[in-house]
């Protein structure tokens, strides 16, 4: 009875503390949604090309994720997860100085420390979530930190989309990001303060045992890589949105704000299914794949719209259960490393996909879709064999029969 006490308290407390970090994430992604909404736009106004554009997204993303490979690393030799987690989301300042960039150059720098200061925080704070989500279930408590997370992701669009309107430029929007910047620190530290050592969340793994079977997550980092370098990158399909006058300035960072909160709706929907159903929840990533790049690059408003709903739901799967299979699959132990072997995969992908869809949009549309739906047509015949072998291996990094 004192047990079943214990645990019941032990998971309000875990429910307590996911809402607090989906409520920094929410501020933080107010900060940097907010500004990756604008980032096509903006980077066009101050003179940057299509292949431009494509690049900054693919080094930024590429760089932060090599970081979290690093930063992933550290967290697990140093055991200083809040530290990492501080730096990381500190460097998020970055963001309002893009109100006073006067070159295309200046403000591609400053998108680009902005991601490299996720990818220092994203293990550390993965890890962290990965203990509170133990009482939880790890897909809903991943769902509901990601819907806290897209409110941020909504709200901070908007505010573009007001300055826009008001002062005809996206200026005065970045401006306004210092004072979520000021909220976020101050709700992190209340974090910190409740939670010093957020393992005792996750009291049932014992450090003692045998690393991860990483091996095992090889495919799935293969389906991972195909399906993500053949997702379409936002600022790339906000550029084309501009460049061939399918939606006006004022509604780009709307239509980023609508795929936030679909994203939002999915991730919730999403991770309780996969607590139900498992990893066949990812298939749905491929599949959306092959139809987004036919809707967001084409001429119509109704098809970019549509589009842009696809791709909110495809990035609400990728922030749900992609990371919660992580979790599940690997060792308490060394669990910061593998989201960080993972993410540069991830992020590695997201550059070589960025590189080739944005020199493809100067030289041939047609190629470029072709080859993102080509894509994700393989990733998803590599899905099933990853599934396969993932299933072979109990959740926990355990095979099946095994116990803790």
């Amino acid at each position: 009875m004192q047990d079943a006490a214990g645990a019941d308290v032990l998971r309000r407390n875990a429910y307590l503390l996911i809402v607090l970090f989906g409520i920094v994430a929410m501020f933080g992604d107010v900060i940097y949604e907010g500004a990756r909404s604008v980032a096509g736009p903006y980077l066009y106004y101050l003179g940057a090309t299509a292949f431009i554009v494509g690049l900054v997204a693919g080094v930024g993303e590429f760089l932060g994720y090599l970081l979290r490979l690093v930063s992933g690393y550290l967290a697990d030799m140093t055991r200083h997860y809040w530290t990492l987690v501080f730096l990381g989301y500190g460097m998020l300042v970055a963001v309002p100085f893009l109100a006073l960039a006067g070159s295309w150059e200046m403000a591609a720098g400053l998108y680009i420390v902005e991601r490299m200061g996720k990818g220092i925080r994203a293990p550390a704070k993965d890890a962290i979530l990965s203990n509170l989500t133990t009482s939880t279930g790890r897909g809903w408590g991943f769902g509901i930190h990601e819907a806290l997370d897209q409110i941020g992701a909504v709200a901070g669009p908007l505010i573009f989309t007001g300055a826009f309107l008001v002062q005809g430029d996206y200026r005065g929007g970045f401006v306004l990001l210092a004072v979520p910047f000021a909220l976020m620190i101050a709700v992190l530290l209340l974090m910190r303060y409740r939670a010093p050592d957020p393992a005792t969340f996750e009291p049932y793994a014992a450090p003692e045992q045998g690393a991860p079977p990483l091996r095992a997550l090889a495919r799935y980092g293969l389906f991972t890589a195909l399906t993500v370098a053949g997702f379409a990158a936002f600022p790339l399909i906000s550029f084309h949105f501009i460049a061939e006058g399918i939606v006006p300035g004022a509604q780009i960072p709307l239509f980023y704000a609508i795929a936030m909160g679909v994203d939002a709706v999915v991730a919730l929907v999403v991770g309780r299914a996969y607590d139900r159903f498992g990893l066949v929840t990812l298939v749905l990533m491929p599949l959306f794949g092959m139809v987004i790049p036919f809707l967001v690059f084409g001429t119509a408003y109704a098809a970019a719209l549509a589009g842009a709903v696809l791709w909110g739901a495809v990035m609400g799967v990728q922030e749900t259960v992609l990371r919660a299979a992580v979790a599940d699959y690997t060792h308490i132990s060394k669990r910061g490393r593998a989201y960080g072997i993972f993410n540069t995969i991830y992020g590695a992908s997201f550059f070589i996909g960025g590189i080739a869809a944005g020199w493809l949009y100067m030289v041939s549309r047609t190629s470029m879709i072709l080859l993102m739906v080509a894509l994700q047509v393989v990733a998803l015949g590599v899905f099933f064999t990853a599934k396969r072998e993932l299933e072979g291996v109990g959740r926990g990094g355990r095979r099946d029969g095994e116990t803790a």
